[in-house]
């Protein structure tokens, strides 16, 4: 069995709490809380039975009893928080978008690689026990040639200009918050697009309210994701090959149930997931189980030099749509 590593959450909002939800129901060891104010801290680390709570990044960053930490900030700050941690010396698993930019994201990843340790993008969904079953029937040729897919990730959430998500300094909007995961999804079935074709509405604080992309690649399949942060639609996926389709419900990106399905509507195979809590301890157990292993390239379900490259994707998005933020060169 693979020894567990000791995890720190870096920042406590609502996306650290079903992280830790999740790890603390299926026997990881989270040692500390890091928080930029102490009181945070200690009122997160009280509510989830943690031992140490910390009233500053730097504090947790210094833990010798601290192995591991997973970076919950928002997105303008994934980079610095996880170069920090590195420098540091600890493992990272860093939310999902690896970072604002493909620019962050090599830096990022060239540090982790000279300072000698993980840093893996918490994209979940990836790890995902359906997921992991999708890529073996694919693999096994059930399907036949896979030639195109298209999912959706539509969520009706706050129109507050305040709101995180609807900020631009903030890295708001619906591109890296939802569509990043029909985008990894794509780049996880087809690899890089040869071709992308992109098309975005705005809200008025200037953050991408809802977006469309095409990817096309050189064999000619295509993949079609669409993202929305003010409309809610079924959130389902569908991975169509030339003998079957899957077809996964909604939420597909969350533990969920899926059908291969003959050209005659024959039901070949349906699973169920059975999963203890949300599901995000699985990226947690491959960071684990990486390092165990000495794989320091984030492995074969996410490649850190992926996460580089998927940033590169929705770089070239948002050069279509027009979509900057502020600060970027």
């Amino acid at each position: 069995m693979t020894a567990r590593l000791r995890w720190g959450i870096l920042a406590t909002g609502g996306i650290a709490r079903l992280f830790t939800s999740d790890l603390l129901a299926n026997g990881f060891d989270v040692r500390a809380v890091g928080s930029r104010s102490a009181e945070s801290a200690q009122r997160f680390a009280d509510e989830y039975g943690i031992r140490t709570a910390h009233g500053s990044y730097d504090a947790l960053l210094a833990d010798p009893e601290v192995d591991a930490i997973y970076v919950a900030t928002p997105h303008p700050w994934h980079a610095a928080s996880a170069l920090a941690a590195i420098e540091a010396g600890k493992h990272v698993l860093v939310e999902k978008p690896f970072t604002l930019n493909e620019a962050e994201a090599r830096v990022v990843a060239d540090a982790a690689r000279e300072r000698g340790v993980l840093v893996l993008e918490a994209m979940w969904t990836r790890y995902l026990p359906h997921m992991v079953r999708i890529r073996e029937i694919i693999a096994a040729g059930t399907i036949g040639e896979v030639r195109s897919m298209v999912a959706d990730h539509t969520q009706k959430l706050p129109d507050d200009p305040g709101h995180r998500l609807n900020a631009p300094e903030l890295g708001g909007g619906a591109l890296l918050d939802l569509g990043i995961y029909p985008v990894s999804f794509a780049w996880d079935l087809f690899g890089e697009p040869a071709v992308i074709q992109s098309t975005a509405i705005f809200k008025e604080t200037g953050v991408d309210a809802q977006v469309a992309v095409q990817f096309g690649y050189l064999d000619g399949r295509i993949a079609s994701t669409f993202s929305a942060s003010d409309a809610r639609g079924p959130n389902r996926a569908l991975v169509l090959g030339t003998e079957a389709r899957i077809e996964i419900d909604g939420v597909w990106y969350t533990p969920t149930t899926f059908r291969v399905i003959g050209h005659d509507d024959a039901v070949l195979e349906e699973f169920a997931s059975d999963v203890n809590g949300r599901g995000m301890h699985y990226q947690a157990a491959a960071l684990e189980q990486l390092v165990a292993e000495g794989r320091l390239d984030g492995g074969d379900i996410l490649p850190t030099e992926e996460s580089v490259a998927i940033m590169g994707t929705l770089d070239r998005i948002r050069a279509e749509i027009g979509l900057r933020y502020p600060g970027e060169d």
